[in-house]
């Protein structure tokens, strides 16, 4: 049951350029008399213009006062709202050899307005694919990207787990990929292995290693909450694990509110990232019917078959003889206070919602995340931070995540102020990315290629 979330893959096609893409390569991009919302702290600085050359954000300045080249494209922005672009830190691109596939994924982030996204089930192409990123080559959100999975079929041994972390290393990856079946042999010889080496690991938690090995073994970032039902569930340690269930899920109704301070205040101390994927749990998890998400707008850039696939594994979980509504709702609930604790306490969130998944299409699926962790108790404001300046932090991109002077100009431009109401998030008038304008247009443009029904 733990494998079959991340091998539903895509099957995808390219898209191309259009005349509303605009690169300022040829003259500076304005912003004239935006709001920018920059993410330092909590506040919006109104009528301002914002100038971007090359790459960067050449000049912030109230309307009037900052000088404004002829040739210019001036973008009127009054009324709406720049903030940085966005990260999906667990994104999915298709691991296959054809590169052209990936570019359609790599459209419906960026129309999204994510600019950077960590793929988490690793492939050899996915370096071309980077390089050619990197290059402008292809156009696509900055990629961070992972390795092939180390899960119980691919690492039998624990000197195979440590050959595979130098051959990842050596290869270039960013970060090692972990996934479930690994063993109390051969986790430690990838995680001893990946710090001698130097290359961080993410992603599951093994069932037989558990949240307390991984949080002493200084994981890069834990996602799925893996293994913190099972952390704060009395006597889970005496079950096996089909009886837990994914993430959990069959025992997270048992969950002991009081045992959760104990594991937020170790992911604290050691300083572990919690990536939530909260859109996971809230759409496969819950006790809501298949049907709740099927007529959802965005599920047209979905093939019909992957559509069915998805209402398949609903299904199934909602079929399963330890699943109820009630017990269903009680899990989204305590992840729900998971995720506010750790908010709370200084555990530092990173956006990502695990897209393609069930019921999560790529890009679309981020801005389910963000209401999702509101819906926990976080702020609009905690909740961007954790997909603009949590995430620059994380990837030690000093002039990122924060709209000012001397940034990289990854921006989205909004109807609508997302820190009075997240659900703005959606309303894009255009995406920024490096020296790339991509306007509302050619956004609705290239989402329009991409229907499949």
């Amino acid at each position: 049951m733990r494998f079959i979330y991340f091998l539903f893959l895509l099957g995808l096609t390219s898209s191309g350029f259009a005349q509303e893409l605009v690169s300022n390569r040829q003259r500076d991009i304005v912003f004239r008399a935006v709001n920018v919302i920059p993410m330092d702290r909590e506040r919006v600085i109104e009528n301002q213009t914002v100038v971007v050359r090359n790459g960067k954000i050449a000049a912030i300045g109230d309307v009037g006062r900052v000088t404004v080249s002829k040739d210019a494209l001036v973008i009127d922005a009054a009324g709406k709202y720049l903030t940085p672009g966005w990260a999906e830190i667990h994104a999915h691109v298709p691991p296959i050899d054809d590169i052209e596939p990936m570019k359609e994924v790599l459209t419906l982030y960026l129309a999204n307005g994510i600019t950077t996204i960590r793929g988490m089930l690793g492939h050899p192409k996915h370096l071309e694919l980077r390089s050619k990123i990197n290059s402008g080559e292809i156009l696509g959100p900055h990629f961070y990207a992972t390795g092939p999975s180390f899960n119980g079929q691919t690492v039998k041994t624990a000197a195979r787990g440590a050959e595979m972390v130098r051959e990842q290393k050596a290869a270039g990856y960013d970060f090692l990929k972990l996934h479930p079946g690994l063993t109390n042999e051969t986790f430690p010889a990838i995680a001893r292995t990946a710090q001698e080496v130097g290359i961080p690991f993410v992603g599951h938690v093994s069932f037989n290693v558990g949240v307390w090995r991984a949080i002493d073994a200084h994981y890069s970032t834990i996602d799925h909450l893996d293994g913190f039902i099972e952390a704060i569930t009395p006597g889970s340690d005496t079950l096996a694990e089909p009886e837990t269930g994914l993430f959990g899920s069959w025992i997270g109704y048992r969950a002991d509110p009081a045992l959760i301070p104990k594991l937020v205040k170790a992911l604290s101390d050691n300083k572990i990232r919690v990536v939530p994927t909260q859109a996971l749990a809230e759409r496969w998890l819950s006790p809501l019917p298949a049907g709740a998400f099927t007529d959802d707008p965005e599920m047209k850039y979905m093939k019909p078959k992957d559509v069915q696939n998805w209402v398949n594994a609903k299904n199934t979980y909602m079929g399963n003889p330890n699943f109820s509504k009630e017990h269903a709702e009680k899990l989204v609930q305590i992840r729900r206070k998971l995720i506010y604790e750790c908010q709370k306490n200084g555990v530092e969130l990173l956006l990502g919602s695990d897209a393609p998944q069930i019921f999560n299409v790529p890009g679309f699926s981020i801005h389910h995340e963000m209401k999702y962790m509101v819906d926990a108790g976080l702020t609009p404001y905690e909740t961007l931070r954790t997909g603009t300046v949590n995430v620059a932090a994380y990837l030690k991109k000093a002039d990122s995540g924060i709209v000012k002077a001397g940034n990289v100009s990854d921006l989205v431009l909004l109807s609508g102020n997302p820190l009075k109401d997240i659900g703005q998030t959606r309303n894009i008038e255009g995406v920024m990315i490096g020296t790339n304008w991509l306007s509302k247009a050619y956004i609705q443009q290239e989402l329009k290629k991409l229907e499949k029904n």
